[in-house]
């Protein structure tokens, strides 16, 4: 039953196009010097917030595979992690996503409307 299980887990993240090479996941040594120099990141978007993204890992080329997306003040946010689109991307995570296109993005969180952001980083 596991094994069926597994193979048919495998088959759908293969499906979706999900799965990363481990090659281009950098290693805690390259996330700490990655988020360094790219320093600090957020989303600026037009309902006049700021939400700050803690990335927690990066990619050899520097592009945020996973953080967090703190929506308050408290606490650490809310995980998001990358899924790849045909053009663009989208960070998901609990209860909330954004979707965009180079520093463009929208920002979602469960209600009907959408707040239009950019992807803004020191």
């Amino acid at each position: 039953m596991k094994r069926l299980w597994a193979r048919r887990t495998a088959f759908a993240l293969g499906l979706l196009g999900l799965p990363l090479a481990l090659s281009s996941v950098a290693t805690a040594a390259d996330i700490s010097a990655g988020a360094a120099g790219h320093g600090r990141m957020w989303l600026a978007c037009e309902n006049g917030r700021d939400y700050p993204i803690r990335p927690i890992a990066v990619s050899r080329e520097y592009d945020l595979v996973t953080g967090y997306l703190v929506m308050t003040g408290h606490g650490r946010g809310v995980h998001v992690r990358l899924m790849p689109m045909g053009s663009g991307y989208r960070y998901a995570g609990p209860g909330v996503w954004f979707d965009g296109l180079r520093e463009k993005a929208v920002l979602n969180w469960g209600t009907p409307s959408e707040v239009p952001c950019t992807v803004m980083q020191e």
